[in-house]
């Protein structure tokens, strides 16, 4: 089934291991999560980085809620990549090397193989389990394309292994996930994706537009729960890597709209006092504290553009759906 030319070797599936290093020594991903997670519970306003939602329950959740009538934003995008496929094939070109950042279940990334005919294949996410078995069976449909598995927290740092090729690297970055990111951050995280490709670079990236309220509340907070199961499996995950005591039945999913801000807010609330213990901290909750989990902020096009512009990126290109919810944008390194 693979659309790849004969004359592109097949390759296994790597991973790169996730560490970093800090005054001369190897600190592992977990204990630099552990640490993360502490300073987040313990900050005036606690709060958990919204990467750790995605442990593999938490992955499986996003890819049943993605399913949801309330969850426009997948079918959206979806829907605009299917009908202006053509346009970005133009745009990109084909044989280039495609980086897909918080690739999940890389199923976003694959329907663009027939048309842009990657010859690198680079799929990244913090879920380094879940992100390897959906590689794995990616290769299986398309043996001949070269597949490097990277499992590692693009937030922090964009550094790729040099087995990764330089030229014509094309940062895919599709669901509004940048959204996730304050707007100060996501310059950042822009300027870094422009430092790590070269001249002849481009980014691929989703932004869910701001709508109506409460469409965008329905889509964060649906009738079925799976949002909130999502967002409470992340005490889950926090117990896992802080070695926490959270019990989830005290907590609930809270979502809301910031008007200021443009943002969809999500957070747990606590249902009743808690005292939430880890080696070496502790915290003590009251009914009705909260803990800050995701934000999913919402851009005009010419806002986005501008931010672009900024990070080093030009020539911008911008297909949206007939009612201008969502907007699936090209630019290339300037």
């Amino acid at each position: 089934m693979s659309t790849q030319s004969e004359s592109i070797a097949q390759a296994p599936i790597t991973q790169e291991p996730i560490t970093r290093i800090e005054s001369g020594s190897i600190v592992t991903a977990h204990t630099a999560a552990a640490a993360e997670l502490a300073h987040g519970l313990l900050a005036d306003a606690a709060f958990v980085s919204p990467k750790y939602l995605y442990d593999t329950l938490g992955s499986k959740l996003f890819e049943a809620l993605c399913l949801l009538p309330e969850y426009y934003p997948t079918r959206t995008e979806d829907a605009i990549i299917g009908t202006r496929m053509g346009d970005i094939r133009e745009a990109i070109g084909t044989g280039a090397t495609l980086i897909d950042l918080g690739a999940g279940n890389c199923a976003k990334a694959a329907r663009l193989f027939p048309a842009l005919a990657p010859r690198h294949y680079v799929p990244i996410d913090i879920s380094k389990e879940f992100l390897v078995h959906a590689a794995a069976q990616l290769q299986r449909r398309y043996p001949q394309m070269h597949i490097t598995a990277l499992g590692l927290d693009f937030s922090q740092e964009l550094v790729l292994p040099s087995s990764i090729p330089a030229e014509r690297r094309v940062f895919f970055y599709p669901g509004s996930s940048i959204g996730n990111f304050s707007r100060a951050q996501a310059s950042m995280f822009l300027r870094r994706i422009r430092a790590a490709c070269d001249d002849d670079g481009s980014v691929l990236i989703g932004i869910d537009l701001i709508k109506d309220a409460a469409m965008l509340q329905a889509a964060y907070d649906d009738a079925l729960g799976l949002t909130a199961a999502f967002n409470l499996n992340l005490l889950r995950n926090v117990n896992r890597l802080l070695g926490s005591d959270f019990d989830v039945a005290d907590w609930m999913h809270t979502a809301y709209f910031n008007q200021r801000e443009q943002r969809v807010e999500m957070h747990l609330q606590a249902r009743r006092p808690a005292v939430v213990r880890w080696p070496g901290g502790r915290r003590a909750f009251d009914e009705g504290s909260r803990i800050h989990t995701e934000n999913s902020h919402k851009y005009t096009l010419p806002s986005f553009t501008r931010m672009l512009a900024e990070a080093g990126f030009e020539h911008a290109s911008a297909w949206t759906d007939e009612n201008g919810w969502f907007a699936v944008v090209h630019a290339r390194a300037a």
